[in-house]
């Protein structure tokens, strides 16, 4: 039985842990929470406190790193941390995936590693520490990338939005809101089947965009969720032509034969 170890059981990780699970995976998975640990344990899912301070911290976690594919999923905290705190992070991970030789690695990374240079861009486009608009997690990406000893797959996840996440809340009532711009956003069901159908399908060695593939602007996602969900819409938007944006292709993964369930952002649902 293929064993997958995902570190970071939160909100991507644990319904992906689940939906692993139900496929007949042998799934194990790192929390940095003690409340959380029982009631992960309890759905199946063998696991173990760990936190990256940025070095490991936490107890018995060495064993997660014994798995056939190791799902990295730590989201940065760019507000709350020193310059390069993300990259030694990871630089962590690595070592202890290489110590306990992992041979295929999934690394969450983020559409934010794109410049917003007004246009479409795709995983073609050639990113450096000086044109990202995030060099941190850009650099966490190059740290895995170099001298490897596994399999590496990047999966770029857009806004990461649908069930408890709703993009027009974070808004409500706020003004001067940019209204003008193409949202890149996937839904939890996606990005939870985007996940798996990399691992499923064993496509490894690969940089892949995760975004739905239909852009709406983001005033008109904003003003449905306030009109379907029963809050208010932003108080004023910014002037079109303001703000500086990118749409993020999602055309490499569809390649591949994977199919979004929800591909428009304005289709996509909540529980409030």
């Amino acid at each position: 039985m293929t064993s997958i170890t995902i570190i970071g059981l939160g909100w991507l990780g644990e319904p992906l842990a689940l939906h692993l699970l139900e496929k007949g995976y042998y799934v194990k998975g790192s929390t940095t929470s003690p409340e959380k640990l029982a009631g992960l344990q309890s759905k199946g899912i063998e696991t173990a406190l760990l936190k990256f301070n940025p070095d490991p911290e936490g107890m018995g976690f060495l064993p997660l790193f014994e798995t056939d594919v190791l799902f990295v999923n730590i989201p940065p905290r760019s507000r709350t941390v020193p310059e390069g705190f993300y990259a030694e992070q990871i630089k962590f991970v690595k070592e202890l995936a290489v110590k306990s030789k992992v041979k295929k690695i999934i690394f969450v990374s983020s559409t934010s590693v794109y410049p917003d240079w007004n246009r479409k861009v795709d995983e073609s486009l050639p990113l450096t520490l000086e044109n990202s608009g995030s060099p941190g997690i850009l650099r966490a990406e190059q740290i895995l990338q170099s001298e490897k000893s596994y399999d590496l797959s990047i999966i770029r996840f857009g806004g990461l939005l649908g069930v408890d996440r709703i993009p027009g809340r974070y808004f409500s009532g706020k003004t001067y809101v940019t209204g003008d711009s193409p949202v890149n956003y996937i839904h939890q069901v996606d990005a939870v089947r985007l996940s798996s159908w990399i691992i499923e399908n064993s496509i490894w060695n690969e940089t892949f965009n995760g975004v739905a593939p239909l852009h709406p602007m983001r005033k008109d996602v904003y003003e449905k969720n306030a009109r379907e969900l029963g809050f208010a819409p932003p108080m004023s938007y910014a002037d079109d032509g303001e703000s500086m944006w990118k749409e993020i292709s999602a055309d490499k993964i569809l390649t591949t034969g994977f199919q979004f369930q929800i591909p428009d952002p304005l289709d996509f649902w909540y529980r409030p």
